[in-house]
Formats: structure tokens, C-alpha cells, sequence
């Protein structure tokens, strides 16, 4: 018989307001939830988000967002009376209730937490797309990237892009708060990779700063930082301890300058080297890149002649993976909405000539095109996903495979239910565990017309 929930009280909120924050609560942790927390049930059937529990635990829980009123309450786990197996001590000094929001999962072994995200996966699926792990073609694993299996108390250093909030009345740099504003200042990120950890961002002034965004590219020396001043804020003069490019963001357009250095990394991956401008996007895990297009052209399996679409393309990884394969006689026609990006796309893919990069939003190009059938699909929306309209135009185009990229398993579902709508079914889908330490996860679908799978 599970125990009742206990309420502690810590102090009356006044007669203006019904908010619960500061609340504690004994309670038994259930099941995980999409996005680094746990579920648990006041005695009164309010539902709480626990941080920094995990299933099974009993623990005092303390409400850190939330109203009497409110469907839901979010809480830190402060105090835990009955330990999961699964628990260990966080390696990181940041970590912990209060503390840098950057980890969710600082306190599971590594094993537990990749369990954790096969779950936060499954329940998505189900709930989202009605599909089972069989039914997806999914054995239920996420497979760590490669050289991240540690020994215990070792922490891949993995992130090689960190962005670092500047605290405002110091000048010292740190990283936000879990849900605020603030910052919590570090004298060193223990997932930060090597080439970032290196430049010694932690240990400079920025006062007059926002944000400084530290770049180490995987597979060359370069180095980049990207300043955010505050409103009036003057650029300091940057001597780190390694050599670095400086781009600047505009306060008032947002657009991204050079004030010495490359505008941009070169990023290697699939054997070809990749220029990212501006700060612009690139998988954050080193071995994240390779990972990703070895599963799609695994899944794939392009011919020579084939005709492909790669969607919000970014700077072309897949456009570039998928031409080298399909040979001069197929074609890559790639979608990306980022001015840079495109740029450094079609400068990456210049060796291509049947490769062409479009630039806008895929829902208002890709319609443009004319394009009524093609064989190869690949897409890497943003965590919003695709939706319902793209996907419907997706299906109209008789692929014989799609594969789809996603970073968010809740965004995955709603759409893999779109394309059953169209008429495709899934065939395999894999997971990755391409952001330890985080609730973050990595997934590929592939999709097929769902009468060949009859």
C-alpha cells in the first residue's frame, strides 16, 4: 500500500496570492517525464515535476513553481529518504537543487539515464503516435556515442559549443539557472570539450556582456567565440589562452559581425570538411555528425541516379552525404531558412554541381518547386518538428524512404502519426544518446510506404 503524501508546511502565503512556491511535500516519485523530471502526487492530486529524483525514490520535494490552482507544480527534490540503485553522487560541484540548470541527470548512473530517455521515447510514441517500441522497429535502447562509456565519476566531455550567461553585477561567466535568468557562476564545465574547457572563458572579465559563446570545432584547431554585449556594453578585448576567432551580435538587428578571425569554423564530418559561419548550427556532440549520417545512409541505402530532398538542411551534411552516394546522374535538392547557412552551403557543396540549396521555410518553398516525386527524403526539423502540412506534402511524393532526425521525441511522435495519415509506416527507428548528462536525446526514423511493409 503506497503512503500518502506529506505536506510540510515552510510558511503562509500572503492573502494577495495562492502561489505554493517554497511548499515541501513527502512524496513517492513515479515514472519520468519528458524533459529531465520526474512525476510524483501531492495528497490533494496536484501533479508535480520532480528535478533531480528518480523513479521509485521517496523524497521531500520542493514546489518552485506553481499555485494551489495550477494543474501542475514544478519542485526540486531537496531532500531524498529512500535512494534509487540508480542514484550516485553528481560529479559536477554545480549540480543540484537551485544550482546550474545546464544537467538534468547528474545524479543516475550512465546506464540509467540512457534507460530514462528509452522511456521518456516509448511513452511519447504511445501516447503521441499509438505506436509500441515493436511497432516503430525499435529494440528500446539508446546507444551512447562512441567514447562516451566512462569509468564511474567520469563525465564525457562532450559539448563542443557552450554558451556562457555573463553575471551582470561581476562580470563572471556561468550558466543559467534551471527556468531563470540567472546565472550560476562556474570555474569549469565538466561537459565542456576539450577545445572549449581550453580557451579559459571562466577564468576572463566580461563584464559589459551578455552571453560569450565558445566554439571548438571537431576535426580542426579553429576556435570562435561569439559576444552578446548589454545594451551600451563595450567589447573587451579578448585574449584567451588559446588562439581564437571574435564575432560580435548586433544588439539591435541580431545579425552577427566579424571583429577579427575567421567568420566561421570548419567542422569534419563523413570526410569532408563542412564551413559553419556565424556562430551558425552544427551537432554539439563531436562524434554526433558522423553518428547521425552513418544511421540515415544505413537507412536509406541511396542508388546511383536517385533523386533526394534534404529539409531544413542546414549547412549540408546530409545534402553532401546523400550526393556522394547517389553519383553525377542522381540529384540533391536541399531547403534551409538561414541566409548564413545557406551561404555555407552552397559553398560546402560546390563540388556538386546536381546539388541546389534553396533558402526560406520548407512549408513555403518546398510547394514552389514543382517537384511531385522523389526517392530520398531526409529531414531535421527544429524541436517544433515538422507538422501536419509539410508532412502531408511529404507523402504526396512517393519516397521510397524518409528518414527523419529528430531532437525531440514528442515532436518525433506527432509527426511519424502524420506520415501513418499519409500512408507510411515506420520501419526501423535508433536512439542516441548524443547529449549526456541532459534529458536530451537523438532519434532516426526511417519511414516507408506502408503497403511494402504489408
Amino acid at each position: 500500500m503506497q503512503a500518502e503524501p506529506k505536506k510540510t508546511q515552510v510558511g503562509q502565503a500572503g492573502p494577495e496570492t495562492d502561489t505554493l512556491v517554497g511548499q515541501e511535500y513527502e512524496v513517492e516519485i513515479g515514472p519520468v517525464a519528458h524533459g529531465g523530471h520526474c512525476i510524483a502526487r501531492t495528497a490533494e492530486g496536484q501533479v508535480l515535476f520532480v528535478r533531480h529524483a528518480l523513479p521509485g525514490e521517496r523524497v521531500v520535494a520542493r514546489v518552485t513553481e506553481g499555485e494551489e490552482v495550477a494543474r501542475f507544480l514544478r519542485a526540486d527534490a531537496v531532500r531524498v529518504l529512500e535512494a534509487s540503485k540508480d542514484r550516485v553522487e553528481a560529479p559536477c560541484p554545480y549540480a543540484g537543487p537551485g544550482r546550474c540548470g545546464g544537467c538534468d541527470w547528474q545524479h543516475a548512473k550512465p546506464g540509467a539515464q540512457r534507460r530514462l530517455k528509452g522511456e521518456v521515447i516509448a511513452e511519447q510514441l504511445k501516447r503521441l503516435a499509438g505506436l509500441t517500441p515493436e511497432e516503430a522497429g525499435w529494440d528500446g535502447t539508446v546507444m551512447p556515442a562512441e567514447g562516451d562509456k566512462l569509468p564511474a565519476g567520469e563525465v564525457p566531455q562532450w559539448r563542443t559549443r557552450v554558451q556562457y550567461a555573463i553575471d551582470p553585477a561581476t562580470g563572471h561567466a556561468g550558466l543559467r539557472r534551471h527556468r531563470s535568468h540567472e546565472v550560476e557562476p562556474v570555474e569549469h564545465c565538466m561537459i565542456a570539450a576539450q577545445g572549449v574547457s581550453e580557451l579559459g572563458i571562466e577564468q576572463r572579465d566580461w563584464t559589459g556582456m551578455e552571453t560569450v559563446e565558445a566554439i571548438a570545432a571537431t576535426g580542426s584547431q579553429d576556435r570562435q567565440v561569439v559576444l552578446t554585449p548589454r545594451p551600451g556594453g563595450r567589447l573587451p578585448l579578448v585574449e584567451l589562452d588559446k588562439p581564437v576567432s571574435v564575432l560580435r551580435v548586433d544588439e539591435k538587428t541580431g545579425g552577427v559581425h566579424r571583429v577579427h578571425g575567421r567568420p566561421f569554423v570548419r567542422e569534419r564530418a563523413d570526410g569532408r570538411t563542412h564551413r559553419v559561419g556565424a556562430g551558425g548550427f552544427w551537432q554539439v556532440h563531436p562524434k554526433a555528425a558522423d553518428t547521425l549520417v552513418k544511421a540515415v545512409m544505413q537507412g536509406l541505402l541511396p542508388r546511383k541516379g536517385d533523386m533526394a530532398l534534404d529539409l531544413y538542411c542546414g549547412v549540408g551534411l546530409f545534402a553532401g552525404a546523400l550526393a556522394d552516394r547517389i553519383g553525377d546522374k542522381g540529384a540533391v535538392l536541399g531547403i534551409e531558412s538561414g541566409k548564413r547557412a545557406v551561404t555555407d552551403a552552397r559553398h560546402n557543396l560546390a563540388e556538386f554541381p546536381r546539388v541546389r540549396i534553396e533558402q526560406g521555410k520548407v512549408e513555403s518553398v518546398l510547394p514552389r518547386t514543382g517537384i511531385t516525386e522523389v526517392d530520398l527524403i531526409v529531414l531535421d526539423p527544429p524541436r517544433a518538428g515538422a507538422g501536419r502540412q509539410t508532412v502531408a506534402h511529404l507523402t504526396a511524393l512517393s519516397a521510397r524512404r524518409i528518414a527523419y532526425v529528430a531532437c525531440d521525441p514528442a515532436a518525433l511522435a506527432r509527426d511519424l502519426a502524420y506520415f501513418r495519415e499519409g500512408g507510411y509506416r515506420v520501419r526501423t527507428l535508433r536512439a542516441f544518446d548524443l547529449f549526456p548528462m541532459t534529458h536530451h536525446v537523438e532519434c532516426v526514423a526511417i519511414l516507408e510506404p506502408a503497403a511494402k511493409g504489408l
